[in-house]
């Protein structure tokens, strides 16, 4: 059974940061793919950035968060992390971790991320 839990979500003013977390158990393999989505009002579920195995860091390559957003992983913890820079308020979403394993996909229930002006 997969599980993705995530946390760190919250409340902040433009141009702070803020770090989400999404710990995973069941059965991940090192070779599976995670990442992150997110979900604006009014938008589709959008990719944030994915991440692999051999991977320690990846960017985000949108040009609404290139530079800004910056996925990690601890393996030893099971956790992936997503890392926000200068936040705006076009980055208010329900940001939601994400596996890919045995031709499907999993998600985390998300954790809201608001950026007030």
């Amino acid at each position: 059974q997969v599980q993705l839990v995530e946390s760190g979500g919250g409340l902040v003013q433009t141009g702070g940061s803020l770090r989400l977390s999404c710990a995973a158990s069941g059965n991940i393999l090192p070779r599976n793919v995670m990442g992150w989505y997110r979900q604006a009002p009014g938008n589709q579920r959008e990719l944030v950035a994915l991440i692999h195995s051999r991977e320690l860091t990846t960017e985000a390559e949108s040009d609404s968060m290139k530079g800004r957003f910056t996925i990690s992983r601890d393996n030893a913890k099971n956790t992936i992390y997503l890392q926000m820079n200068n936040l705006t308020p076009e980055d208010t979403a329900v940001y939601y971790c994400y596996a890919f394993i045995d031709q499907r996909p999993y998600w985390g229930q998300g954790t809201q991320v608001t950026v007030s002006s």
